[in-house]
C-alpha cells in the first residue's frame, strides 16, 4: 500500500498548499490513500467543518487531531459520525470522537490509523504508550484485515516520541509524528519493519514561527504579554512522507520525507483563515 501522509495543515496557508501541490504528488507517487494532520487547519487552532469539507475536496482521504481538536464546539459532533476523522484516543473517556478509524480503500484492502497525544510538556493525559497497546490487544475483532497499521503520535518531545515507536516496533507499520511543524532528517525503517519518523513538518507557510506571524510570536516572547496568534501570509510549502507497506505483512518497505517548495506565486491570499 502507497501512502502519503501531510503534516500539519496551518490555517488557510496550509489548505492553499495541499490544493497546490497534492495533485502533483499524486501523479508522482500513485498513493493509495492521503491522511493529513488537520488539528490547526482553521486559523491555525482547531477544525471547523468547513475547513474540514476543503481539505477533503483537495484530495486527503483520512484526517487526524491533536491537542488542538476541541478549540471549536462545532466539530465535535462532526467528530462523532465522520469515520474520516480520528482524534487522540488518550483522551478521557466520553471525549467526542474515536481514537482510531479502520479505512477500506475501493479495492478491499483497510487501513487502521491510529491518533494518540504525548505527555511531555504537552496535557496531562492518560499513558498514551498503554492507550497503544490497548487499541493492539482489543481491536483484532473490528480491523481483521486492517494489516496496515498507522500511528499519528502528537508529540512536544522528541525523546517520547522515538521511546514511542520502538514500543511498537513490529506491530504497526509506521509511527509518524507530528505537532512541532519542522520536518525531521530521521526518516528510517526500525529492526522489526516499522517505519518511523519524529516528525512530518507542516504545509503553510514556513517563513514565519510555526506558520504563525512572526512578529506576533517575538512579541510574546519580547513581552511575556499574550498577543493574539495569527497566521502567517506568504509563499507556502508542503511536507510530509511517503511510505510504500507490505500488504501481507503491514511492515514498512520504504519510508522518504515529501517536501514540495513553494514558487512565490504561491501564496497565501488575504481573507478569512
Amino acid at each position: 500500500m502507497r501512502i502519503l501522509f501531510l503534516g500539519d495543515v496551518v490555517g488557510r496557508a496550509g489548505r492553499v498548499a495541499v490544493k497546490e501541490f497534492l495533485p502533483g504528488l499524486r501523479e508522482e507517487y500513485c498513493p493509495d490513500v492521503v491522511l493529513a494532520n488537520g488539528e490547526n487547519i482553521a486559523g491555525g487552532l482547531g477544525m471547523t467543518c468547513e475547513t474540514l469539507d476543503e481539505l477533503f475536496s483537495c484530495g486527503v482521504d483520512l484526517v487526524t487531531g491533536g491537542n488542538h481538536v476541541w478549540r471549536h464546539r462545532e466539530i465535535f459532533s462532526r467528530l462523532e459520525t465522520d469515520r474520516r476523522v480520528v482524534r487522540p484516543a488518550n483522551y478521557p473517556e466520553g471525549s467526542p470522537g474515536r481514537g482510531y478509524v479502520v479505512h477500506t480503500l475501493k479495492d478491499g484492502r483497510r487501513i487502521a490509523v491510529f491518533n494518540a497525544l504525548g505527555t511531555m510538556f504537552m496535557d496531562a493525559l492518560a499513558c498514551p504508550f498503554r492507550a497503544a497497546f490497548s487499541w493492539l490487544d482489543a481491536c483484532a475483532g473490528e480491523d481483521e484485515g486492517a494489516v496496515v497499521r498507522l500511528v499519528d503520535f502528537h508529540a512536544e518531545s522528541t525523546g517520547e516520541k522515538k521511546a514511542f515507536s520502538w514500543a511498537l516496533d513490529g506491530r504497526v507499520s509506521a509511527v509518524l509524528g507530528t505537532h512541532t511543524h519542522v520536518q525531521t532528517a530521521d526518516a528510517q525503517i526500525l529492526p522489526r519493519g516499522t517505519a518511523y519518523m519524529s516528525d512530518l513538518g507542516m504545509c503553510g507557510v514556513e517563513q514565519s514561527s510555526l506558520g504563525m506571524d512572526a512578529d506576533v510570536a517575538v512579541a510574546r516572547f519580547l513581552t511575556r504579554m499574550p498577543h493574539a496568534f495569527k497566521p502567517a501570509r506568504g509563499p507556502v510549502s508542503l511536507n510530509g512522507a511517503y511510505l510504500d507497506i507490505d500488504d501481507v505483512t503491514g511492515l514498512a518497505r520504504e519510508i522518504r520525507a515529501v517536501r514540495s517548495h513553494c514558487p512565490a506565486a504561491v501564496r497565501s491570499p488575504a481573507g478569512n483563515e
